[in-house]
């Protein structure tokens, strides 16, 4: 049947506003895309280098279930092109089977900006099984990607069993189908269920200009962002990866938050221990120049706790597995949490130890003293009430702020 024609200066005026409205993600139709790599880190030509401009931690969810969509919202940090995501299964007993992924500049809510959605491909096929434990990279997406902008990553799980993976701690509200492949749709019809998990997604890569990096922020719930303001982007790695943005100085823009609630250094619980989940969250990020790692407090605050001698040999070892990776390490201070129901004198003795060695050991590359940035003067081992939550534990948004200020954009470069 042949379709009527509209006139060629209206078929002209409809294609200019959708290039207007997809100027985000702006991605020729008539370009195919490339085959990639199905798990190895992708690859770049010699003008770009793949930067992560995205991630969160993979961990343990609640019961996959198969033959629904997820809409996964992600606020990137680097601009670039060829994008891909990575899909993980890390904690999976059985495979899961992605029937389609989509990504599409995100309106609001689950809605998507008309005729943004493209679909992606993992070499060259629509769908793809990833095997317990294992995880995918995308086909590179033809088209560019605008720095700090909203996207929705859309994929249809057609088969899966098990355990699901992904993250639970979004502070972004992310939406689920819960019947049927609507992936490739850009209205919100069909996401009837809002979910702050983050299902399967665990990576974002776009190819920036040559000598761009990435900063990984590794972390607990402080990191997480827990307490700041949901859908609202201001977890300290996201104020700094705006701070990387507007500074023309340095060639970091990727900032991959890679905190989970409850998280270690020494043992698992909330999530894998940061010794056992630094290789698959962190020195496998593209760009990876420097980790700032804030982590300790809830090892500290355990019952039992470590010694300090203990984090501290944990810390050396996160810091000889990065440098051994050719990448630099920041040491962040170990926050004061007086007034949190795990404080303890004997704790706090612990947490001025392991400080005075972030501060004065010169193991790390440099040091974001957090510490010193949110404490109260007239009561050190407490948080400043102008930055303090209300839990005594988690500052807000305004120390999330100034956590961001602290970070010395210049002591993010060593000579590695």
């Amino acid at each position: 049947m042949n379709r009527p024609q509209l006139p060629r200066r209206v078929r002209r005026s409809v294609a200019v506003a959708v290039l207007a409205l997809c100027s985000v993600l702006a991605v020729p139709t008539a370009s195919s895309a490339l085959p990639a790599p199905a798990v190895s880190a992708p690859a770049a030509s010699a003008a770009t280098t793949p930067v992560v401009t995205w991630a969160a931690s993979a961990d343990r969810l609640d019961a996959a279930v198969p033959a629904r969509t997820h809409r996964v919202v992600v606020h990137t940090s680097a601009g670039g092109s060829a994008l891909r995501i990575r899909l993980s299964n890390a904690f999976g007993e059985q495979p899961v089977t992605f029937g389609r992924a989509y990504v599409g500049v995100r309106a609001s809510g689950a809605a998507l900006v008309p005729g943004s959605n493209r679909a992606l491909s993992f070499r060259g096929a629509a769908s793809v099984t990833v095997p317990p434990g294992g995880s995918v990279y995308s086909d590179p997406l033809p088209g560019t990607v605008r720095p700090q902008s909203d996207l929705a990553i859309s994929v249809y799980v057609q088969n899966a069993a098990g355990t699901a993976t992904g993250h639970r701690m979004g502070l972004q509200t992310s939406y689920i189908a819960p019947s049927g492949d609507h992936a490739a749709e850009d209205t919100a019809t069909a996401f009837t269920q809002q979910t702050g998990f983050r299902y399967y997604l665990d990576a974002v890569v776009v190819d920036a200009p040559s000598g761009t990096g990435a900063v990984v922020a590794l972390g607990d719930s402080i990191t997480d962002g827990a307490i700041s303001t949901s859908d609202a982007n201001r977890r300290w790695p996201d104020f700094l990866a705006g701070r990387l943005q507007s500074d023309r100085r340095t060639t970091l823009k990727g900032v991959a938050n890679e905190g989970i609630s409850g998280n270690k250094v020494l043992s698992d619980g909330a999530g894998e221990s940061a010794l056992k989940r630094l290789d698959r969250d962190v020195l496998s990020q593209s760009g990876l120049r420097t980790v700032i790692l804030l982590e300790g407090v809830n090892d500290i605050k355990a019952t039992p706790a470590p010694t300090a001698a203990q984090v501290i040999a944990g810390y050396r070892e996160i810091v000889a597995r990065t440098h051994a990776a050719g990448a630099c390490v920041v040491g962040a201070t170990v926050m004061p949490y007086q007034g949190w129901g795990e404080w303890t004198a004997g704790g706090e003795a612990v947490r001025q130890e392991v400080n005075t060695f972030i501060r004065e050991s010169g193991v790390f590359d440099g040091v974001a003293d957090f510490d010193a940035a949110v404490k109260d003067p007239a009561a050190p081992s407490k948080i400043l009430p102008a930055y303090d939550s209300g839990d005594h534990l988690h500052p807000n948004d305004a120390g999330m702020k100034v956590m961001s200020d602290t970070v010395d954009v210049r002591a993010l470069r060593c000579g590695r």
